[in-house]
């Protein structure tokens, strides 16, 4: 694999002369700045090897590297190794930032190529500014993957399909109005929209285009009266055309998008510079006015409606149910023997399944025992796959898709004796997970002023994690959504009502364990108070957090009320779905500490 890995680069260093560049840069993007992609864009995988999510691969005539963040270090590492890609590791005081890089590896006057479609206007202007200091330039070039990837998967033609009312809360209509609305406070005349979340939840439309994720490859044009969808014609059914006629909504080829923003009349047109690649940017006609700013979708589709938010509580109940069942299952069958990492994740995935309204996993589910658990993406495979024994912790991060709702759950799970140190760091982590889910915060409070809350516990001992603590999650949609996080990393969005975010604390030892658990909660109203309104988070996900590690004596009088008054409500919410061994082992599981 790894000769294979040399040959691609090389193949890839052949066509710089041709081009007239010194260095090419492989993000991990699509057209749509998406975090996961479609096999046709997964370009920086098949160029690299590396499997995991997140990565930028850049190129030079004599080097190469891959720079990605913390949860893949230790697979990166794996996976680069022998490939003659060097591995860059994000955050770290000693790493250089790509720009960086590139400054000290060419010479002023080379030129930097990139894919204008899969970076952000953003991005490529931020390069620009950076790069040209030194005497370097970007120039964006046909995509160079049609040349040199021989195989490369077609772009997904699987067919979209209507996204009920009775699950999205508001018609597409409705959405489309509230929209136009925002649109006039900006004094936009038109916005843009490629973040396929946004497009997705503004026509209440899904497909099954990207793993996991069940969005539709396109781009969407509003206008003051109209609006126009760029897709690929043979993913629209005749009940979605019917659909779109009636909602408005003229249909266009998806190729047709550039040439389309290029032939507009003089007007203003919204749009979110991150989230819109280079070349669509470019292209639109210059008598047009460009307003930067944040899509009102993103903001729009976090607050979750009275319909939204009452499908993701039954969905919440049902993925409960059947991660009773699995971990009842679980606990008899890892003693018993033959079980593996594979083995547990085929499991939950067979009681997932029988839940209704399940339409698949919401990701890859981790499922790493004992050391594979600090690889904080770890995914297993044929090779890496380990049985499982009746000691040490099994980390299992999981979620599903259901029509009324998106999970993501983490359980560490004691499988048998754990050592002291185990027990201490898992303890620590229930703390902070806790000091969290306590948290009762005014209006306008951001994400990165709870995140201390979260660390406190571990940063108190010296340790650290550096994957964020919280993330906003979709409806029946990616289970990465934002625009609000909970992170060190500054987000001037707010926390406000109706948000759904992860609260997942953790921390990673390599060649020893990893240790995180995660619930989903909603932002609620606390009530007024001084200076204003007061928020807090209600803990919706449903499921019993493992008591064998816990060490009581660190747990505070409030922390111990509030992880005996969460469990007393997960029986309480998921016993009458259960027989009458499945209760008793949950009343065990969530019997008071």
């Amino acid at each position: 694999m790894n000769q294979t890995i040399n040959n691609r680069i090389n193949a890839l260093r052949g066509i710089f002369g041709k081009e007239g560049i010194a260095a090419f840069i492989v993000p991990s993007t699509d057209p749509h700045l998406s975090e996961y992609v479609a096999p046709h864009w997964q370009s920086r995988e098949w160029i690299s090897g590396f499997t995991g999510s997140a990565g930028t691969v850049v190129v030079t005539r004599e080097k190469a590297g891959l720079w990605t963040d913390s949860r893949y270090f230790l697979q990166a590492a794996r996976q680069l190794e022998g490939s003659g890609i060097d591995l860059y590791k994000e955050m770290l005081p000693e790493t250089p930032c790509i720009p960086a890089f590139l400054s000290a590896n060419l010479k002023p006057g080379e030129v930097v190529g990139i894919d204008g479609a899969v970076f952000s206007a953003e991005e490529v202007k931020q390069l620009q500014g950076k790069l040209e200091k030194d005497g370097i330039s970007v120039k964006s070039i046909t995509d160079p993957m049609n040349q040199i990837w021989a195989d490369r998967p077609a772009m997904p033609e699987a067919p979209a399909y209507i996204y009920e009312t009775k699950y999205a809360g508001k018609s597409s209509q409705e959405k489309i109005a509230i929209i136009r609305e925002e649109m006039k406070k900006q004094g936009a005349e038109a916005l843009l929209i490629s973040a396929l979340d946004e497009i997705a939840w503004t026509l209440n439309i899904r497909g099954n285009d990207v793993h996991c994720n069940p969005v539709v490859v396109s781009h969407l044009l509003i206008g003051e009266q109209d609006a126009h969808f760029f897709i690929q014609p043979q993913k629209v059914t005749g009940e979605l055309s019917a659909y779109l006629k009636e909602t408005g909504v003229s249909i266009h080829r998806y190729e047709d998008i550039e040439h389309f923003l290029n032939s507009l009349t003089a007007g203003s047109i919204l749009l979110n510079p991150g989230k819109t690649n280079y070349a669509a940017y470019s292209a639109i006609c210059p008598d047009c006015r460009i307003i930067e700013g944040a899509s009102p979708v993103a903001m729009l589709k976090a607050i979750r409606n009275e319909q939204e938010i009452a499908g993701i509580h039954a969905a919440m109940q049902r993925d409960g149910v059947a991660l009773v069942k699995f971990l009842k299952w679980l606990e008899e069958a890892v003693p018993a023997g033959g079980e593996t990492e594979i083995s547990v994740d085929k499991k939950l995935h067979e009681f997932r399944a029988a839940q209704p309204l399940y339409m698949g996993e919401s990701f890859d589910t981790i499922a790493g025992y004992k050391e594979h658990g600090a690889i904080v993406h770890y995914e297993a495979t044929s090779e890496t796959d380990v049985p499982l024994k009746p000691e040490g912790f099994l980390l299992l991060d999981s979620g599903a898709q259901y029509l009324d709702g998106t999970t993501d759950i983490t359980r560490t799970i004691a499988l048998g004796a754990l050592t002291e140190e185990e027990k201490t760091d898992y303890t620590l982590i229930l703390k902070g997970h806790i000091d969290l889910a306590m948290a009762v915060f005014p209006e306008g409070t951001r994400g990165a002023q709870l995140d201390v809350l979260a660390r406190m516990p571990i940063w108190q001992h010296h340790m650290n994690f550096l994957h964020g603590t919280g993330h906003g999650i979709g409806h029946f949609l990616n289970v990465h959504e934002g625009p609000q996080s909970i992170r060190m990393n500054e987000n001037p969005v707010t926390l406000q009502a109706g948000m759904v975010t992860s609260n997942e604390p953790g921390v990673y030892k390599a060649g020893s364990h990893g240790i995180r658990t995660e619930n989903i909660v909603l932002t609620v109203n606390a009530g007024e108070g001084m200076f204003g309104n007061y928020l807090k988070f209600e803990t919706i996900t449903l499921c019993p957090i493992c008591k064998k590690g816990i060490i009581k004596e660190m747990l505070t009088a409030e922390e111990t009320d509030w992880l005996n008054d969460y469990h007393r409500n997960v029986y309480e919410k998921l016993s009458p779905d259960l027989d009458k061994e499945e209760q008793e082992w949950l009343r065990e599981a969530t019997s008071r500490i």
